[in-house]
């Protein structure tokens, strides 16, 4: 919602055109905004600053109502270029302060006017810090949120939607968000003050991006290493990966349970991992690596999202301030022997790295890409792309 210069005394302006239901009947009333309609999901809550649209856009939503801790939401309006997928996802937003005019060089388009466009349903004028204790004491809940015009909504109905919802765990969204095609990445490399997205126009590698909810920075950050990209989409067979000849393979990040995706990923995975190629995984791949290689997973209470979140570099005795967005984590129980744990979250200390002890494989639950975020993870890419040269000149002797 724009917010007006004067103060308005109307009586509609005290009217409740937002609702968010939660699964045990508690109502968050507030003022709607973006697209009029409902959508149900799973209520998280995202600790970051900056980066709303990045955040918005990300697959990884899939699935969710997005309530953000920071109060100021929308104020550098939207851009043409901060997309992180073609389509949103995202179930719906929460903001605690109405959206003022935006004031940013690169802005387009007011938040309000994207949500409507991307059929996004939002609420501003919440007591967002209240939803996220509540988040925090009793664990992320399924909810429905609704945004009517004249704030005339059927409570009953929306409380059945949100009970009736199976939430995330055993759903495979995955399959949804994925791409339908192979597709080579255009060759856009990481955003620059100076000169915008610059394409890259050297192919020193070749990876194949296996696509369970790719963000676009991830494929910028490859294209910033002279790699070329072509992603695919997630249930493509082993044989057909190896056919495009990949000088290394990338396990993207995603929403939804990895053990209702690992359904089919693992033995793809599986496979992959038996041609001694290297294999780099971050988030849903990261989860997905682990199960392949014998490890489960369960869902988190909070999970983690924003960009604020530190981990511990277990080989190098250092710390990270990472980006991440997940709601499920490897167990530690049941990994195999040859497995290393190399980071770990100093939050809880859930596992936030593994690698294989004898083959180029390793992951890590968080988003190196860091689109929103710090820039300290990005040697990952350097480490991945050290493991395709060493390789390659095993491969040439």
């Amino acid at each position: 919602m724009i917010k007006k210069a004067k103060k308005s005394n109307s009586k509609n302006s005290q009217i409740s055109t937002g609702v968010l239901v939660l699964e045990n009947k508690r109502i968050f009333k507030g003022i709607g905004l973006g697209y009029q309609g409902e959508a149900t999901g799973e209520v998280c809550f995202n600790t970051s600053l900056t980066g709303y649209q990045e955040i918005i856009s990300d697959p990884s939503y899939a699935g969710q109502i997005i309530n953000f801790t920071f109060p100021h939401i929308g104020n550098v309006g939207t851009n043409k270029e901060d997309y992180e997928s073609d389509k949103i996802w995202t179930k719906g937003v929460v903001f605690n302060s109405e959206i003022t005019y935006p004031s940013n060089y690169r802005s387009f388009q007011h938040l309000d006017a994207w949500l409507k466009k991307n059929k996004i349903v939002g609420i501003t004028g919440l007591d967002t810090r209240s939803l996220t204790n509540f988040i925090r004491d009793k664990g992320a809940p399924k909810g429905t949120i609704a945004y009517s015009k004249i704030g005339k909504f059927n409570i009953s109905k929306l409380t059945n939607s949100t009970i009736k919802w199976s939430g995330l765990k055993n759903l495979d969204l995955a399959e949804k968000v994925t791409t339908s095609r192979n597709y080579i990445w255009k060759g856009l490399k990481t955003w620059k003050k100076e000169n915008g997205y610059k394409k890259n126009n050297k192919n020193s590698f070749h990876v194949v991006a296996i696509d369970y909810g790719i963000k676009k920075n991830i494929l910028r950050y490859f294209s910033d290493f002279n790699c070329k990209v072509t992603v695919v989409p997630c249930k493509t067979s082993a044989d057909k990966i190896l056919a495009l000849k990949p000088s290394g393979i990338f396990l993207s990040n995603g929403p939804g349970d990895p053990a209702a995706t690992g359904k089919y990923a693992i033995k793809i995975v599986r496979d992959l991992i038996n041609q001694n190629l290297p294999i780099f995984g971050i988030c849903l791949g990261h989860q997905i690596l682990a199960l392949t290689l014998g490890g489960k997973t369960k869902k988190m209470k909070l999970g983690h999202r924003g960009a604020n979140h530190p981990v511990k570099n277990l080989i190098h005795d250092n710390v990270e301030i990472t980006s991440q967005n997940h709601g499920f984590e490897v167990m530690k129980e049941n990994l195999p022997k040859n497995i290393e744990i190399t980071h770990k979250s100093l939050f809880d200390n859930s596992i936030e790295g593994i690698k294989i002890k004898n083959k180029p494989v390793f992951s890590v639950q968080y988003h190196p890409e860091s689109n929103p975020g710090p820039q300290d993870s990005v040697y990952l890419f350097k480490e991945f792309i050290n493991n395709m040269k060493k390789n390659a000149k095993k491969k040439r002797s």
